[in-house]
């Protein structure tokens, strides 16, 4: 009965989310904060859920994992009660996964992936004592309930940042004439706005440090696939890429860089995502961009313990301490920690911009107006006018990335 009850009104809901926006003034943390459900629950009694798209040995998840874990430490929440599903599709399991985790008496509920959203959405219509958080998603800013947000982190920032260790390796090769074009290859997951701004924060990094430098990008069409990642880097690296970034979950680029650098490819360099890829890419390894979960699940898990007020949209950067780089490995360029530090102490003052539009052009034309928030659901943004004082403003009025247009430079290859 009570899943037939979330069905129906899962329906309302979805229905009004098509006519709905926000005009509203972002919080610090990217978006409007809301009222809430609940009470003061002690730390033995407090019970965290949380639906994961993989499990520990996915990369994504696994960082997933750690923050949850290290949150709860933190404030003293026994690992007993912390509860775990697994391999959770983004269908109606995920409904399920909520339901028996409120059941279990759960008071707050996570969930890791990006179509878990509306499934998440249909339990809290039902648990409205419970509260719910949905990481990647973008409809808290607009569904109008009290006990569920959405959080991210500003993983660009780092993803930029790590394109300036790619870049500085990338000049040491052209200075050294081992390297005469500078040709980066990316393997991508899917074509969504969360990868395009990851892959463009990362060249314009890249392109900082060599202004030439062009990249392609390839998608797997899924979020983890050992052996589609493997091929797409081999794919890159038979083109002539130099560089292999990533945002896909595995291993699998790393690792074909390595195997290519241990059949004789000197030249070409690996940079992760999520995890430290040193240990299956030692040589070839530059650095992983990591997001540091633990900062928003801290938040969201303290302000649901004291029965306070979600806001809608969580997400934290360099300055929060919510993103950071892996150690960079022995095959950087000399002076690349110093190039590190200099960019996160100017994205942290503010004096360096990720997306300055005066570093970019679309289509040979400089841009000077893009919109952020898709409201109809077609996933083309078509309200909220991000470009601001000069630099498209990214996770400023939800916490999910929005960044999707297409600069030159960077060439799509399916």
């Amino acid at each position: 009965m009570k899943k037939f009850l979330a069905m129906l009104l899962s329906a309302v809901m979805m229905m009004s989310l098509a006519a709905c926006g926000n005009s509203g003034t972002p919080s610090s943390s990217g978006a409007s904060q809301g009222s809430t459900s609940g009470s003061d629950t002690s730390t033995s009694d407090f019970k965290v859920g949380a639906i994961l798209i993989g499990d520990e040995n996915e990369g994504y998840t696994f960082a997933h994992m750690e923050g949850i874990k290290a949150a709860c430490e933190t404030l003293g929440i026994p690992s007993e009660n912390l509860i775990f599903k697994y391999t959770v599709p983004e269908d109606e399991k995920c409904y399920d996964a909520a339901v028996d985790l409120a059941e279990q008496g759960c008071s707050i509920i996570f969930a890791n992936s990006f179509g878990h959203e509306t499934y998440l959405m249909q339990a809290a219509s039902e648990y409205s004592d419970v509260y719910f958080a949905h990481a990647t998603g973008t409809h808290a800013r607009t569904a109008g309930m009290s006990n569920f947000a959405n959080y991210f982190d500003n993983i660009y920032e780092a993803r930029y940042v790590s394109g300036i260790v790619a870049g500085m390796k990338l000049k040491e090769m052209m200075d050294a004439g081992s390297v005469t074009d500078p040709y980066i290859g990316y393997v991508g997951a899917y074509p969504f706005a969360e990868v395009v701004s990851g892959y463009t924060a990362f060249f314009l990094g890249i392109r900082s440090i060599v202004p030439d430098a062009h990249m392609d990008v390839t998608f797997t069409n899924s979020w983890f696939d050992i052996k589609a990642e493997g091929e797409a880097a081999n794919a890159l690296i038979s083109r002539g890429c130099v560089i292999i970034g990533q945002h896909a979950d595995s291993t699998g680029a790393p690792s074909a860089v390595q195997a290519a650098h241990d059949k004789g490819n000197t030249n070409v360099y690996s940079v992760g995502y999520n995890v430290d890829m040193l240990s299956v890419a030692p040589d070839v390894a530059l650095t992983s961009p990591q997001n540091n979960w633990e900062v928003a699940y801290e938040e969201i898990i303290r302000t649901a313990m004291e029965g306070g007020k979600l806001e809608t949209d969580y997400c934290n950067g360099y300055a929060e301490g919510g993103v950071m780089l892996s150690a960079l490995g022995t095959a950087c360029a000399p002076g690349t920690q110093e190039a590190v530090d200099a960019a996160i102490a100017a994205i942290k003052d503010g004096s360096l911009h990720v997306f300055d539009t005066a570093n970019f052009t679309v289509d040979g034309k400089p841009v000077t107006n893009a919109f952020a928030t898709d409201t109809d659901g077609d996933f083309v943004p078509d309200a909220d006018e991000a470009i601001i004082d000069g630099y498209y403003h990214e996770s400023y009025f939800q916490s999910a990335p929005s960044f999707s247009l297409a600069i030159d430079g960077i060439t799509k290859l399916n």
